[in-house]
């Protein structure tokens, strides 16, 4: 249930910007093109192997953006812009659309695909809803483009507060001191670290040469579980309940996703103020209900909330001061804070 007083985000995510940044974040400049991944199929037979780890190895997570941005109030926008017949692009359709997010379809006039396309489209609609929903508090873009300065300056002196989440190596700086804040997207809760591999040197513009042997990239681990809550809605349904999510066909437990979603909260919280703050226990379910709306510990067997975080006493670290309860992850479970 939206609070009274609860701030009302606008999430807008250009999404070839922030796919195709990672991706020559970890590979080198120009990789994208290179490795021809716009029209690359992974699961074709004749797909190539190594492009294929090295794509797995760029995967975005887009769980932990939207997540980091639910920090910032309700959602009552969120967009992708992006031509998703691309095969690379519909590959992220189902992750998306388990949070809800609008896949706006921007089709293709150019061999140069919908680049600026998406930056006027994506640049029109948030000013539109600055007018449409005057109640609309904080304007989120999910790129590094340095066209989106005054569409962020617009957004700013229409009195909204405006975050920028970009990939490091491909943001304006000028983009970057436009907003109100800005973060890398290496530096939101959640994302591992991984270290840039060596560009790839199998060019294939040379010519009258021997082609090196290709650079191999060790595949990105596959998403940890603390990523799975985001996949379906879980908590407000029985165990007899069937999914058609997730792929896998593995088991899930409703026990050890609800954990992961608290670790997830807390780390968010901890992130945003001091490291070892104590945060209030109603904030925090408040965040947990911003990232899975269906989250509820009754069906988890708990009376109340306070149950629920006294069962992960491994985890969390509970106290009282006066009538409020205080909460923050024990320092030997949080091995990811920063």
């Amino acid at each position: 249930m939206t609070e009274p007083n609860d701030a009302r985000v606008g999430l807008y995510i250009d999404f070839d910007n922030i796919v195709i940044s990672r991706y020559q974040q970890l590979h080198g400049r120009n990789a994208f093109q290179r490795d021809g991944i716009r029209n690359f199929d992974k699961s074709s037979r004749d797909a190539d192997p190594e492009v294929a780890a090295r794509l797995a190895a760029a995967t975005v997570d887009f769980n932990a953006i939207i997540d980091f941005a639910a920090s910032f109030g309700t959602l009552v926008v969120n967009r992708a812009y992006a031509d998703w017949s691309v095969p690379v692009n519909a590959s992220y359709q189902r992750q998306l659309m388990s949070r809800a997010v609008d896949l706006t379809q921007l089709f293709t006039t150019t061999t140069r695909g919908t680049k600026n396309g998406a930056d006027i489209r994506l640049a029109v609609d948030v000013v539109e809803d600055l007018f449409r929903l005057p109640d609309l508090t904080h304007v989120i873009i999910i790129a590094g483009d340095s066209d989106y300065i005054a569409l962020a300056q617009k957004s700013k002196r229409l009195g909204r507060f405006v975050v920028g989440i970009g990939v490091a190596g491909s943001t304006s700086t000028s983009l970057a001191a436009a907003c109100d804040e800005f973060e890398d997207y290496d530096s939101l809760p959640g994302i591992e670290k991984v270290t840039p591999s060596a560009e790839p040197v199998n060019d294939r513009r040379s010519s009258g040469k021997k082609t090196a042997e290709p650079v191999e990239v060790e595949p990105e681990p596959a998403p940890s579980k603390a990523r799975k809550f985001t996949t379906v809605p879980m908590f407000s349904h029985t165990e007899d309940t069937q999914f058609d999510e997730p792929e896998s066909g593995e088991d899930i437990d409703p026990q050890t996703i609800a954990t992961e979603l608290l670790v997830r909260a807390l780390q968010i919280g901890h992130a945003k103020g001091d490291a070892d703050e104590w945060l209030n226990t109603g904030t925090v379910k408040n965040q947990m209900r911003r990232m899975d709306p269906s989250f509820n510990e009754k069906p988890l067997g708990f009376r109340s909330f306070t149950d629920f975080l006294s069962s992960r006493s491994d985890l969390v670290e509970l106290e009282e001061d006066g009538p409020q309860r205080l909460i923050r992850l024990h320092p030997a479970a949080d091995n990811t804070r920063r």
